[in-house]
C-alpha cells in the first residue's frame, strides 16, 4: 500500500543533498554517534553489562544527551531529563511507575539491609529474647499502655491549644491538676 503524503510533508523530511545516505552521513551520524558512544560509556559505569536489570534507562540518557548537545542550545545551561519541556509534557499524560527499591540501592546498601534483617531475625529467635518479648507484651496488656499513651497525647494536644492558665480548667486534665495543687 502506498500512503499519500502531502508535498509539504515530503519536502520537510526530504534529504537536502538528495540521497538518504548522504543525509544520514552529513546530518544524523555526526550528532548521533558521539551520543551513542557516551551512552555506552555511561552504561558501563552503571554496570548494565553485568546485570540483567538496572535503573539506567538508555533512551532517557540519549534523549538528555542529544537535547543538551543540540547546536541550537549551545549557550544554554545543562538541563536534566525530567526538566526538558517535551519530557515534562509527555510524563504528565503518561506517568511512569516508580523504580523498585532493589534497583535504587547500591550493593552495599542492599547487603546492609539484608544483613541487619537477618541478624534481627536470629536474635528474635533466641529463647531468652522470646521470653522477654512475651513478658513485655503481657506488661503492656496489664498496664493498659495503649490507653495511657492515648491519654498522654490528649493532654499534650490540650496543652498545645490552651494557654497555661486554662489547662487546669479543662475537664480532661482536671484530675491531674488537682494533684499539682
Amino acid at each position: 500500500w502506498v500512503v499519500f503524503q502531502p508535498p509539504a510533508v515530503v519536502a520537510l523530511f526530504a534529504p537536502p543533498g538528495g540521497s538518504p545516505r548522504k543525509f544520514l552521513e552529513c546530518y544524523i551520524f555526526p550528532v548521533l554517534l558521539p551520543g551513542m558512544a557516551e551512552l555506552l560509556h555511561q552504561a558501563e559505569k552503571e554496570r548494565c553489562f553485568e546485570r540483567k536489570r538496572t535503573k539506567f534507562i538508555a533512551c532517557d540518557f540519549l534523549t538528555e544527551w542529544l537535547y543538551n548537545h543540540n547546536p541550537k542550545r549551545k549557550d544554554e545551561p545543562f538541563t536534566e531529563f525530567f526538566s526538558i519541556p517535551f519530557v515534562k509534557d509527555w510524563l504528565k499524560d503518561h506517568p511512569r511507575p516508580p523504580i523498585p527499591l532493589s534497583l535504587l540501592l547500591s550493593e552495599e546498601e542492599a547487603s546492609n539491609i539484608i544483613q541487619s534483617f537477618w541478624r534481627g531475625y536470629r536474635v528474635r529467635c533466641e529463647p531468652e529474647v522470646q521470653e522477654l518479648r512475651q513478658w513485655q507484651k503481657q506488661l503492656r496488656e496489664d498496664k493498659n499502655i495503649i490507653k495511657r499513651v492515648q491519654e498522654f497525647w490528649t493532654k499534650q494536644e490540650v496543652k498545645g491549644r490552651l494557654p497555661e492558665a486554662d489547662i487546669c480548667l479543662s475537664p480532661a486534665v482536671k484530675p491531674q491538676c488537682m494533684n499539682l495543687i
